[in-house]
């Protein structure tokens, strides 16, 4: 329990010094006092001045200040992690309070991939904010899986195959694998008969994946093909690899959300649509909580929705679409 002293609360241990951790954690986490001072819509001058204080109160060095960046020491470090959970808890209890209010509220901390939260979850963001505006958010697209831990994150968006088991999950929807060529080179796969054909025209690979050189097709479930491709590029992003797919540069396998709007536009074909990939899930993930905080369950909901709206328009278009065999 935190105890108060004859300076009042701001003294070492004092409740003042609650305020000064999520000062110290801000700038851990993001790595500026600059940057920090955003996050907490205060000066970078308050900011300075309250982590020094706490440096000088316990008489120890938590940071490393350079003109390009700050890190944490050692001790530093091992406070912070301490602090984090903290804060955590903190919010949590706070959340807890306003847990059955009508309006969510406060900062809401995600993470998602970064093809699927450009096309997908940015959007969502953005009608989420306009319709709470007492709500924020704070969103981290990468292609790097992040920990949940990682700066207090409420909720990752997993898309694929969910690897997380100490995790909770909710599975929202789902995306399917399309094989696909620019409309440029209509001619080339309309030659295609089966996948294995693919060996004779290029293809794009995305490293991003674990296994992006071998693909395993079916046939209305009734014939499986295993396809080992030879690719003559190589692309680490999403993103990129449509690009490249798109100036003609080959084939590639690519989630369906990623091509919507190309093969809607004729941009992009689908090549050998009766042969399907295996579909992948897309998940939200919390960590390990009693209850969620009403800004989780309201952008859930709000995505759950955008994403069964989505799939319901890819099955309208897929009906129509240009396909080629």
């Amino acid at each position: 329990m935190l105890k108060t002293n004859n300076q009042g609360d701001e003294g070492p241990g004092g409740l003042g010094n609650l305020r000064r951790l999520a000062y110290f954690v801000a700038v851990v986490e993001t790595g500026s006092f600059t940057a920090a001072a955003e996050r907490l819509g205060i000066t970078k001058a308050v900011v300075s001045q309250q982590v020094a204080r706490l440096e000088r109160e316990f008489r120890t060095s938590l940071l490393v200040r350079t003109t390009r960046k700050v890190q944490a020491t050692e001790v530093g470090r091992a406070f912070y992690e301490r602090c984090a959970v903290v804060l955590r808890e903190a919010e949590h209890a706070f959340d807890g309070l306003a847990e059955r209010s009508a309006e969510p509220s406060g900062m809401l901390r995600l993470t998602a991939p970064f093809d699927y939260g450009v096309g997908v979850v940015v959007p969502a963001i953005a009608a989420f904010t306009k319709r709470y505006p007492a709500c924020k958010v704070d969103a981290v697209l990468s292609d790097q899986t992040l920990d949940l831990m990682s700066g207090n994150i409420e909720m990752a968006i997993r898309v694929g195959w969910l690897t997380e088991t100490g995790e909770q999950a909710r599975k929202i929807g789902a995306f399917r694998q399309l094989l696909v060529a620019s409309s440029s080179m209509r001619r080339e796969v309309a030659a295609l008969e089966r996948p294995a054909d693919m060996a004779a025209l290029p293809f794009v690979a995305n490293t991003a994946l674990r296994d992006h050189l071998r693909w395993r097709f079916s046939l209305d479930g009734t014939e499986d093909q295993v396809v080992q491709v030879q690719a003559s590029i190589f692309l680490d992003a999403t993103l990129a690899v449509r690009e490249a797919v798109r100036q003609g540069a080959g084939l590639s396998v690519l989630p369906d959300y990623a091509v919507a709007d190309d093969l809607a536009a004729g941009r992009l074909i689908e090549v050998l649509p009766r042969w399907h990939l295996p579909s992948g899930g897309i998940h939200v993930v919390f960590p390990a909580a009693r209850y969620r905080p009403a800004k989780v369950r309201a952008f859930v909901d709000l995505l759950a929705d955008r994403e069964s709206q989505r799939q319901g328009d890819n099955s309208a278009r897929s009906g129509s679409a240009d396909a080629v065999r």
